[in-house]
């Protein structure tokens, strides 16, 4: 597919006599019109405000020759065999498990904090002491929650859980979310665990990977349907009329088919209950003429550096590139709309959650509309959860329709 106008098997006309309308081409938007096109033979357009498809699973290559992910790395996982399946349609995978280092003083150790992470931190000797104790209280191959390890009386348990709390969770995050530790809200607290494992890989799902030729081909092929029309370089808003209640006009007419939406709420009814607050990111990329930067694809960036994490590329996607080899630097920023950020991670908290609930208790209100993925849903999803919502949406149209 093209970058920009019109990328589409079929013909362009009205927006309105399309059976769906879908606004988006990330793997929310992909998915559900390409199983609405599919199983459902609905005639669909899906209208995206960037030059491209993809959302923010975009790959390209960039003048280096390089592979590079334009909105930062993303590793595909999930325990969802359907939704390994369903996308396994569309790619092959190329084996690779993500791998995290943490530059903790100078010293690199595995993350999510783990034995050989123990042993690098206290010595052979105390890790090694540490690690009983922790098979004692919790078992072998176990995730254990930092915030759990805190409430422990054993004072040898609790010296661990401050040391990650202090050294991997502490400053990273409050850099990740310019907010102090006590601001951010427990759900990503909970979510840092000690693995008591030699297991180095970020994820243990059943199914991971990269797509072996990229993201950006597996949306090509999703989208590469008769009844499937694309449109970028489309900004949707300005073309749904929703100021009647109960009426989605397009176009300034009536509009009596399915519009799926997978863009922020807030922004699509003029932020009239106010702007729902996310944090955004700041990419700087950075080619270097060696075949390798750093031993490991990510390198968090824990207690030094104003930068979040350096990913390499090449590592994830196992491109063979000698002598040119490309890393992007991620930094936290406040969300500003009005600079052309893109938002990345919703600020939950339950102020915030009323806020959104109000933006979708608007969208009820208007026939066959369905808000649809983590923008529009205002929760943060992995990849392999955006599907699966997809396609639970797409059966539930489909049966519906029967």
């Amino acid at each position: 597919m093209t970058t920009s106008g019109e990328q589409a098997t079929g013909e362009s006309r009205p927006l309105g006599s399309y059976d769906v309308i879908v606004v988006g081409a990330g793997f929310a938007g992909a998915t559900v019109a390409r199983e609405l096109a599919e199983r459902g033979g609905k005639s669909v357009i899906v209208l995206e405000q960037r030059h491209h498809i993809g959302g923010n699973a975009y790959d390209r290559l960039d003048d280096a020759g390089v592979l590079i992910h334009q909105y930062g790395p993303h590793i595909f996982h999930t325990v969802d065999q359907r939704v390994f399946d369903y996308v396994s349609r569309f790619t092959t995978w190329n084996g690779y498990s993500h791998e995290v280092l943490a530059d903790v003083h100078g010293t690199y150790l595995p993350v999510p904090f783990n034995k050989q992470s123990l042993r690098l931190a206290f010595g052979h000797e105390r890790g090694a002491y540490l690690i009983a104790k922790l098979i004692e209280r919790f078992g072998d191959e176990k995730k254990v929650p930092i915030s759990e390890l805190r409430k422990e009386a054993d004072p040898d348990l609790v010296e661990i859980a401050d040391y990650v709390w202090e050294n991997v969770f502490l400053h990273y995050t409050t850099k990740q979310w310019g907010k102090s530790a006590d601001e951010i809200d427990v759900s990503v607290t909970a979510r840092v665990p000690v693995f008591v494992s030699e297991d180095c890989r970020y994820f243990t799902d059943p199914h991971q990977g990269l797509p072996t030729e990229g993201y950006t081909k597996i949306f090509e092929r999703m989208l590469a349907h008769p009844l499937i029309t694309v449109r970028t370089n489309v900004d949707a808003r300005p073309l749904l009329d929703l100021s009647e209640p109960g009426v989605v006009r397009v176009d300034g007419k009536p509009y009596a088919g399915t519009v799926i939406y997978t863009g922020p709420l807030d922004e699509l009814f003029g932020c009239r209950h106010g702007r729902l607050p996310y944090r955004s990111l700041d990419f700087v990329f950075e080619t270097h003429d060696v075949d390798q930067f750093q031993p490991r694809g990510t390198i968090n960036y824990t207690v030094s550096e104003d930068y979040t994490r350096i990913t390499e590329f090449k590592h994830l996607t196992r491109q063979e590139l000698p002598g040119k080899t490309t890393i992007v630097r991620e930094y936290s920023r406040d969300y500003d709309p009005e600079s052309g950020m893109d938002p990345y991670y919703p600020e939950v908290n339950a102020e915030v959650q009323a806020m959104h609930a109000a933006y979708v208790a608007l969208t009820e209100q208007l026939p066959s509309f369905y808000p649809l993925g983590r923008l529009a849903e205002y929760r943060y999803y992995n990849m392999d959860a955006t599907v699966a919502k997809a396609l639970d949406l797409a059966d539930a149209l489909l049966e519906e329709n029967k």
